[in-house]
């Protein structure tokens, strides 16, 4: 193989270094091409290309410009002659042959065009069209760079096959924006009663067209008005004379009866049809059928848009709202949209489509939503509803508490053991929190109706005073149970706030479109707003449960804490400042992060069980509340479970422990979270575990500030069997308090640690930048003796920190 490739190799090189036996230079090859010429063997044109190298026949130029022409649609002729390698003389010369020859192509302004490039551009701009609805011609010429005669020759016969539009005064427009424009023409000129010159006209509907569509609205050309003006005065769609082009006389299309009247005619209707067979009789006019077509055209139109329209404020101010409402009965486009539902009429005069009217419902159940999720749904409650629902709720609650019945997650009721202690508490805290969701958040459904509605409540108001007990409380939990649901008067505030133009258009009366519209809006809305509730309300459903689980066990450990701590403060009843003080340092440490949780965890579960979306936090740390922030939050709970939690916030920010403790357990009673009672055997237990933690944070205990109320913790339980809870203010009447009980060495190492804590302190706090260390200050206990430089003197004193001294006081109390 390797043989075979080494010896094509020395084939390929020793063709390579062959030299021709014949060879032509350039310049023979000109002097045959002239020779053969002379000769008359080449009788037709040569051309020489521009590099000189080359020659081409005509026949085969002309093939290449053909080529090139079809190939890219429109080509310059200055391209094509570089394209084609020829001089720009022969390539001017044969295009005109080129275009006589082939009737597709054009040649324009030194341009060759062919006609498939012209139908791409009408694709592109029958695309465009259908977007933006208008295109100028000038527009379009000056993007391809040619004529506005070229481009109007070139469109014109394409309309209407590739270019769906129609072209007037140098406008291309879409032919559903040419009917409603054409509909806005026949409206306007239909609705005038009063000669009118026709250019003002053409003005307010130029306005009216940028109001209604913004800065990025089609831009019409009053000579497009008035065509399709010209054209609707020429097929009898408007009826009058137009004078010298803009002066237009509108034929009188309605009469009013008053006037026939007037004139000795007893009998106008009568009188008109036999004279006017087309004519329609109304209320208090006769009217022509175009008068008719006027109004269902713009009802149309409004439908169409998504909007709505005032059918009396489209005809002339005589007309009646009878009037109006039998002229809308005549209109088939109505008719037929009502027929349909994609139109609805309110007030007899009032037209609001289908999609408009879902938009407001849309629109409302979204703001539904973020009340919902902002947990503000007591906003659809009126105020005097208010007050008077968490009445109800505080007299229920109380009532619910002693009650064997609950309901369950799932809607079902249930007997609960009343010997057992444990599930009747449970059983008390369902029923309050049910009672509790039913406050804020819920309101009656009593409204002013209609009076056919009035007389039907009348008589089901009747009909329930015959009924008996039962079905009366039935009924009124029903009641209760449409008690947050938004009220009709709620809906027509946001209907009225969403379409501010019922306002605008002097629509002040609330009865012709807000009270039917929300009475039309409020099931759909009932409907969806329940869903999502049902849906929340079963998806908090096991987070309400855990919820409730945690809270009352923390709620149990931190309440029995504060019992145990409430009992040492017993010790300084005789000292009424030093009592104020640790009852306050109490209230602050232990009752206050404890109340916070319940009063957090009691506003998430009533948000919960009120079908409110609740969002997880998840910083498991707890959170400090402010007092107003805990007034707040007590403001939103209902009827008694309020005052209650006011008066524990108030407790709160008293200086008795005690009667903190009544309140918080009044609240969570209320609540139904039953607290545990601190009985002998708890607080061994307590005292116990509470020792052996003291124990173990004082043997690992390093700062010596923080060591000494530790000790002194210890010491209480020691000593008097308490579990004392003392700020730096009280240390030393504390430990003033053990001067009996210790013995005289054990006493004075505390009263030495306690002074030589007190003067560091103050050292500290006096400048906190400077280095102890250099003063012969340490702040490192080590169990040995330090030495507290002052300015004038040296105290040695031994810091009891681990080890023997704290041994030492242990071994005298037992002793």
């Amino acid at each position: 193989m390797d043989d075979e490739l080494l010896e094509l190799q020395r084939q390929f090189e020793f063709a390579q270094q062959a030299k021709s036996s014949i060879r032509l230079s350039e310049r023979n090859v000109v002097e045959l091409i002239q020779k053969l010429q002379q000769l008359q063997f080449i009788d037709f044109e040569l051309l020489h290309t521009v590099s000189g190298k080359e020659y081409i026949t005509l026949d085969q130029l002309r093939n290449d410009m053909v080529a090139e022409v079809n190939k890219l649609g429109r080509i310059s002729l200055i391209d094509l002659a570089d394209a084609t390698g020829v001089d720009l003389y022969y390539v001017e010369k044969l295009s005109q042959n080129i275009v006589s020859d082939h009737r597709e192509f054009m040649l324009n302004q030194g341009e060759i065009i062919s006609e498939s490039y012209w139908d791409s551009i009408a694709e592109e701009i029958n695309e465009r069209l259908q977007e933006c609805s208008q295109i100028a011609l000038t527009e379009l010429a000056a993007q391809l760079n040619v004529g506005l005669d070229l481009v109007s020759s070139v469109l014109e016969p394409r309309l209407g096959t590739m270019v769906k539009g129609r072209l007037e005064g140098g406008q291309l427009y879409t032919p559903a924006y040419v009917a409603r424009i054409s509909a806005m023409v026949r409206g306007a000129a239909r609705g005038i009663t009063v000669p009118t010159n026709l250019t003002v006209l053409w003005s307010s509907l130029q306005q009216l067209l940028q109001e209604m569509e913004g800065s990025s609205g089609v831009a019409v050309e009053g000579s497009f008005f008035q065509s399709l003006f010209n054209g609707l005065v020429k097929e009898g769609e408007i009826l009058g004379s137009v004078r010298a082009g803009v002066h237009w006389t509108p034929a009188n299309s309605f009469i009013n009866y008053d006037v026939l009247h007037k004139l000795g005619i007893p009998q106008p209707i009568q009188f008109l049809q036999s004279r006017y067979p087309e004519g329609k009789p109304l209320v208090t006019t006769f009217v022509h059928p175009s008068m008719i077509e006027m109004l269902d055209a713009a009802t149309e139109d409004a439908i169409e848009r998504g909007s709505w329209s005032d059918s009396l404020s489209l005809l002339p101010s005589s007309f009646s709202p009878q009037d109006a409402s039998r002229m809308l009965s005549l209109c088939q486009a109505v008719q037929l949209a009502l027929k349909s539902n994609k139109a609805h009429i309110f007030g007899d005069v009032y037209v609001l489509g289908s999609s408009f009217v879902k938009d407001i419902c849309d629109r409302i159940m979204k703001e539904l939503e973020t009340l919902s999720v902002s947990g503000s749904s007591g906003t659809m409650l009126s105020g005097d509803l208010q007050v008077a629902t968490e009445a109800k709720v505080g007299y229920h609650s109380s009532r619910f508490s002693e009650s064997n019945e609950v309901v369950s997650d799932s809607g079902v009721n249930r007997h609960v053991d009343k010997g057992s202690k444990k599930k009747k508490g449970k059983g008390t805290g369902n029923a309050v929190a049910n009672v509790s969701e039913s406050g804020p958040d819920n309101q009656d459904q009593t409204s002013t109706k209609s009076k056919k509605s009035q007389r039907r409540g009348k008589d089901t108001s009747s009909q329930t005073s015959d009924s008996k007990p039962s079905s009366r409380k039935e009924s009124h939990k029903m009641k209760e149970d449409n008690l947050s649901t938004p009220s009709e008067e709620w809906i027509m505030q946001k209907i009225a706030t969403l379409v501010p133009d019922f306002e605008e258009q002097g629509v002040d009366d609330p009865e012709t479109i807000l009270r039917p519209l929300a009475n039309q809006l409020r099931p759909t809305i009932i409907s969806s707003w329940m869903e999502k509730k049902k849906a929340l309300l079963t998806q908090n459903a096991e987070r309400t449960r855990h919820l409730l689980d945690n809270l009352q066990k923390k709620l149990d450990e931190s309440f029995l804490n504060t019992q145990l701590y409430e009992k040492a403060l017993e010790l300084f009843e005789d000292d009424q400042s030093t009592s104020v003080v640790l009852h306050r340092h109490l209230l602050r440490t232990v009752a206050a992060p404890m109340v916070d949780m319940l009063l957090l965890k009691l506003d998430e579960h009533n948000k919960l069980k009120s079908g409110l979306d609740v969002q997880e936090d998840p910083n498991s740390e707890p959170v400090s509340l402010n007092p107003g922030d805990r007034v707040a939050i007590s403001r939103n709970f209902p009827g008694t479970l309020s005052k209650k939690a006011l008066a524990v916030a108030e407790a709160l920010e008293g200086k008795r422990v005690d009667i903190f403790t009544d309140a918080f357990r009044m609240l969570t009673e209320e609540s139904g979270l039953p607290l545990k009672k601190l009985d002998k055997k708890l607080e061994r237990t307590l005292l116990h575990s509470y020792r052996k933690e003291l124990t173990s944070q004082v043997s690992d205990e390093t700062d010596p500030v923080s060591l000494l109320p530790k000790v002194v913790s210890l010491l209480y339980i020691q000593v008097h069997h308490k579990a004392l809870q003392a700020p730096g203010r009280a240390i030393s009447v504390a430990i003033s308090r053990l001067k009996d009980k210790l013995d005289e060495s054990a006493y004075k190492i505390l009263t030495d640690y306690q002074t030589a804590t007190v003067t560091l302190l103050a050292l500290l706090s006096a400048a906190p930048g400077d280095n102890f260390e250099s003063k012969g200050v340490s702040t490192k206990p080590n169990g040995g003796s330090q030495k507290l430089g002052l300015e004038h003197h040296t105290i040695v004193i031994d810091i009891v920190s681990q080890g023997t001294p704290i041994s030492s006081i242990q071994a005298s109390i037992s002793g």
